[in-house]
């Protein structure tokens, strides 16, 4: 049964997939009067696809267990689609498996462990794992795209795939 091995998320192992929406590297300055850090453009939207809208909604994830059988991925043609976990806790990590754009190949499946203060944008068409919570319910504000046009397309796989 092929396993993937879960790697830490970091922006340059993450880049072929998206971007990694942490404060640690960003773009920082002072606003309001100095009473105010400003950590500026963590992610970009990319959801204007035959007229699409960019909305924020709240997810909130089951957790789920480790060995965790990789049974669906998902993408996401039309737009981006960024997730920011806001139950920030050192028992807060999540879990993000990851296809490159294109046809799904699951040989190239990747998985990265991603603590409570990163946030992930996959990038428009990237194969996406449903959101995976770990060790307890957790919330996360997530940045996609509404309107219209058919914006999710998913594949089935033979649970063969596992994941830690």
């Amino acid at each position: 049964m092929p396993t993937l091995t879960i790697q830490p998320l970091t922006r340059e192992a993450f880049a072929p997939f998206g971007e990694v929406i942490m404060l640690e590297g960003a773009r920082r300055y002072s606003i309001n009067q100095g009473t105010t850090e400003r950590f500026h453009a963590l992610a970009t939207a990319d959801t204007h696809a035959q007229d699409g809208k960019t909305i924020l909604s709240l997810f909130r994830g089951q957790p789920r267990y480790l060995p965790l059988a990789i049974t669906v991925m998902e993408r996401h043609p039309l737009g981006s689609q960024a997730f920011v976990p806001i139950t920030t806790n050192a028992e807060n990590d999540y879990l993000v498996v990851v296809a490159p754009p294109g046809e799904f190949d699951p040989r190239l499946m990747q998985a990265f462990i991603c603590k409570g203060f990163q946030g992930i944008n996959y990038a428009r068409g990237v194969w996406h794992h449903p959101l995976i919570a770990l060790h307890q319910v957790s919330d996360f504000v997530v940045m996609d795209r509404m309107g219209e046009g058919f914006n999710c397309d998913e594949v089935t796989l033979d649970g063969s795939w596992v994941v830690g």
